[in-house]
């Protein structure tokens, strides 16, 4: 589905304009800013636009988990933990990362952005998945049982060395707005034990079950991979999707 959608894209001969945020505006307003660029992208201030950073690290909490009576108590294990607890705007359920994961914001500015938002999901997912597969980690799109925050599209990777155990390493969410639409990922790449440990004790306070085993890293799977190299391979998958144009982030914090 990736080099289909990737088709129809270079057939309209767009671009992509790829922005490295090299550090971090602080958890909270690393959120909100990805809200910000929607907000351009739907007013025309701003194009299609790729922005790529490595955050502190924040467990982001759905909106039913702050509903739940022990939503506090999850915040606060987070905290003790060393994770700032967030709410975003998002559905879904809790998840976590830290500067081992790739957010991944990607906003357009589109008339009539609804109608292919569920195509979104399943598009982007195989080209993140891709992308993990061009630097050797064995990546497929779909739910896997008891994952963390589990989606229809999430991408996981298989253990090589134990087939059966696979784990959850991107996980997507998307905002539709009128005349535009947001869709983040994270890649979980470096150092899962923190995020293992995290979700287990807000999971745990906010009485939810899941499988620990599914929270894992892609460096898990394959050895020495690291955030820069995942990185180059998302922006390199990107290339397929929209002709690729090199932005600096400082110019959107104008």
């Amino acid at each position: 589905m990736a080099q289909a959608a990737a088709g129809h894209q270079n057939a309209e001969h767009k671009t992509l304009t790829v922005v490295r945020q090299k550090e971090t505006l602080g958890a909270a307003e690393d959120l909100d800013f990805g809200l910000e660029l929607l907000r351009r992208a739907r007013t025309g201030q701003l194009g299609p636009t790729l922005r790529l950073y490595r955050p502190r690290p924040t467990v982001a909490f759905g909106q039913r988990d702050a509903n739940l009576p022990g939503f506090a108590a999850a915040a606060d294990a987070c905290r003790e933990l060393g994770f700032e607890p967030l709410v975003r705007k998002a559905g879904g359920r809790a998840a976590a990362y830290h500067e081992g994961t790739l957010v991944i914001d990607h906003v357009e500015p589109h008339p009539d952005a609804i109608v292919r938002a569920k195509a979104r999901f399943s598009e982007f997912g195989e080209l993140l998945a891709g992308a993990l597969r061009s630097v050797g980690v064995p990546a497929a799109v779909g739910e896997i049982p008891g994952e963390y925050c589990p989606g229809e599209f999430s991408v996981h990777g298989q253990d090589p060395d134990f087939p059966a155990h696979q784990v959850k390493l991107i996980g997507t969410a998307q905002r539709v707005v009128s005349g535009g639409w947001l869709f983040s990922s994270v890649v979980v790449v470096e150092n899962s034990v923190p995020i293992r440990e995290v979700l287990t004790a807000s999971y745990a306070a906010l009485g939810l079950d899941w499988d620990p085993a599914t929270a894992g890293a892609a460096n898990d799977l394959l050895p020495h991979l690291d955030v820069p190299a995942v990185e180059e391979a998302v922006i390199k998958a990107y290339a397929g999707y929209a002709e690729i144009v090199d932005g600096d982030f400082r110019s959107l914090l104008v």
